[in-house]
C-alpha cells in the first residue's frame, strides 16, 4: 500500500491466478481500476467500510471488465472506458474517455487523472495516469515486461511503451498482472549482463518467496530492467547488431511468446 501527498491509499487486491485489481481509496471513497471479479471488490470495500465512487476500465477483456456491471448496479456509480463499440461495454452506461481527456473525482479533492491512448494489447487500451504520478497501466506495460499483442501491430505496442516511457522517472507504475519473476527470467536471456536486472531477480525472487506483490514498479526500474524499454540499447549488442529498434521489438515480443 501507498500513501500519496493527497492522502490516497493505493491497495492491490488480487484476483484470479495472476490479476491485481488496484483499489484506490481516500477517507470513506474508493475507485477501482479493473474489476474482474466484484466479489473480490466488494469483499475489499466491505472490509475497508468504503463507497465504491468509479470504475476505470483500461481495456476490453473479461478479467478486466467482468465485474464492473455488478459493481455499477449496487453502487450507481460511474464507469470510465475507452472510446470503443466492443460489447463488453455495450451493457455498462460507461462515460467514455480518450487520449487528452482528464477526469476529476468529486470525493477526491484536487486528485486529477489523465487518459493515456496506449493501443497493442487490444486497439482500444488506455491507461490512467493519476495526480501524474501513479500509471494504471493495465496489460501494456508489465514488470520487466509488456503484453502480448492480441489486436495491435507490434510498432503501435512499441510506441505505447515509447509513450510511457516520457512521463516522469520516478512514476509509480501499477500492472494488472503479476507477471515480473517470469518476465525477468525471460529479460535474463537477452539482457544478461544487466547489473540492474540480476539485482531485480533477487529482489523478486525474495518478494515472492513471501507471497507479496512485486508491483507497483517504478519508470526508472524499467528503463534499466525491462528489455521491451531498451531495444535501443539492445540493438547496439551483437545479436542484435545493425537492428532497428522496433525490429528488436518485434523479435523480443515473438521471443516471449513461446518462453
Amino acid at each position: 500500500m501507498h500513501d500519496t501527498s493527497a492522502s490516497i491509499e493505493i491497495t492491490a487486491l488480487p484476483a484470479f491466478s495472476d490479476n491485481y485489481l488496484w483499489l484506490i481509496h481516500r477517507g470513506q471513497y474508493a475507485l477501482v481500476v479493473d474489476p474482474g471479479d466484484a466479489e473480490v471488490v466488494e469483499q475489499a470495500l466491505q472490509a475497508r467500510q468504503l463507497q465504491l465512487d468509479g470504475i476505470l476500465l483500461t481495456h476490453h477483456h473479461a478479467d478486466h471488465v467482468g465485474g464492473a456491471a455488478a459493481l455499477q448496479q449496487h453502487w450507481q456509480c460511474t464507469v470510465y472506458a475507452p472510446e470503443s463499440d466492443h460489447p463488453a461495454y455495450q451493457a455498462l452506461q460507461a462515460t467514455r474517455v480518450k487520449q487528452g481527456d482528464r477526469l476529476t473525482f468529486k470525493h477526491f479533492g484536487a486528485l486529477s487523472c489523465d487518459v493515456l491512448a496506449l493501443p497493442g494489447h487490444t486497439l482500444d487500451h488506455i491507461a490512467y495516469y493519476l495526480n501524474r504520478q501513479y500509471l494504471f497501466s493495465g496489460d501494456v506495460l508489465f514488470g520487466a515486461g509488456c503484453g502480448r499483442l492480441f489486436e495491435g501491430t507490434p510498432s503501435q505496442m512499441y510506441a505505447s511503451l515509447q509513450h510511457i516511457a516520457a512521463l516522469p522517472a520516478d512514476t509509480l507504475i501499477y500492472p494488472a498482472h503479476e507477471y515480473t519473476a517470469h518476465n525477468i527470467a525471460f529479460a535474463q536471456t537477452i539482457d544478461a549482463d544487466n547489473a540492474d536486472l540480476q539485482q531485480r531477480a533477487r529482489n523478486t525472487a525474495h518478494l515472492r518467496a513471501q507471497n507479496l506483490p512485486t508491483l507497483p514498479t517504478t519508470l526508472a526500474l524499467e528503463l534499466a530492467t525491462n528489455p521491451f524499454l531498451r531495444c535501443e540499447a539492445l540493438s547496439q549488442q551483437a545479436a542484435f547488431q545493425h537492428w532497428s529498434a522496433i525490429d528488436v521489438f518485434t523479435e523480443l515480443r515473438a521471443r516471449r511468446n513461446h518462453f
